[in-house]
């Protein structure tokens, strides 16, 4: 069996991962010929990774069988040519730490384990949940704090006490829009230990603060393109990087007016993906949004 101290020193968390998303048919099944297509766009657009079964996946609507499968699919479609992230969370720590135990990840890098939902945890609780994960894998572990979805904001006390206290737990994506905390945790955090951003709209000035890149919505849509700012960036091209942020400016604030994935599928519908199909209790953009999203996109082909 590979050692964890093995598996971390395989993988870099720098550059662009992409938080997949789940296409579906019109009866909301699994559309697996779309997710085919979506998967080699990103593949030949040379992504630094992908990450399978995130927020972004609507991984919740998905039944435990549907995750299987969409796992297995993308593990024999990629057949190793991009490195895999896992997304395994929850809100009951031992149904989380079961899930890991009874997963087969050798064909994953990582897991991203989002902070438990709903419960609000205290600070503490939240070092438990997360110590109990890493207690158990046999991958590395990335934190995923995004509080405006979870409702609760894992403080740079705890999440620098984790990286410290556990050395298999590698990143944390950063979603709190809480840059003074961002900043914190780059400053105090160990070497090896990764800050990833966890929103498309600050990846630039986070990776300037030390951030080694993101974990992207947009990427669904503009793998190529994004990434390409995101690597400007890490080599120090700020003016270069700066020109693309600015490029999708705009379509930051409309991929997550109507909620996510809606932006990002409707995107990916325009541009013919996709079927523009959401899971309740997600729906499709407002007809006002995809108008937006289809001048935004008109423009960015010009």
């Amino acid at each position: 069996m590979t050692t964890t101290h093995n598996i971390m020193a395989q993988f870099d968390l720098r550059g662009m991962g992409v938080a997949l998303i789940t296409p579906f048919h019109e009866d909301f099944s699994v559309d697996y010929d779309a997710l085919a297509r979506l998967l080699e766009y990103q593949i030949k657009s040379n992504v630094d990774y992908l990450v399978v079964l995130g927020t972004t996946a609507e991984s919740a609507t998905l039944s435990p069988q549907e995750r299987e499968s969409v796992r297995d699919f993308v593990v024999e479609r990629v057949n190793g040519r991009v490195p895999l992230v896992v997304g395994i969370g929850g809100n009951n720590t031992a149904a989380v730490v079961d899930e890991i135990k009874n997963t087969d990840l050798r064909p994953f890098k990582a897991i991203l384990s989002v902070t438990p939902y709903y419960n609000k945890p205290s600070q503490e609780g939240l070092y438990q949940h997360y110590a109990a994960i890493a207690n158990a894998s046999q991958l590395p572990v990335i934190l995923y704090n995004v509080p405006g979805r979870t409702g609760v904001n894992m403080s740079a006390a705890t999440t620098l006490r984790l990286q410290h206290d556990f050395k298999n737990i590698i990143g944390v994506k950063e979603a709190s829009g809480n840059v003074n905390q961002m900043d914190a945790i780059i400053k105090g955090k160990r070497p090896e230990f990764s800050v990833i951003s966890g929103d498309d709209a600050i990846a630039f000035p986070l990776i300037t603060l030390g951030a080694v890149g993101v974990i992207s919505v947009i990427g669904n849509a503009f793998p190529r393109e994004f990434a390409r700012m995101v690597r400007l960036a890490l080599q120090g091209d700020y003016a270069g990087a700066l020109d693309i942020h600015h490029r999708f400016t705009e379509l930051f604030s409309l991929l997550f007016v109507d909620g996510n994935p809606a932006g990002v599928k409707c995107l990916l519908h325009d541009m013919g993906y996709i079927e523009n199909v959401l899971r309740l209790p997600l729906v499709p953009t407002r007809i006002d949004t995809r108008s937006q999203i289809h001048q935004v996109l008109k423009a960015l082909k010009r």
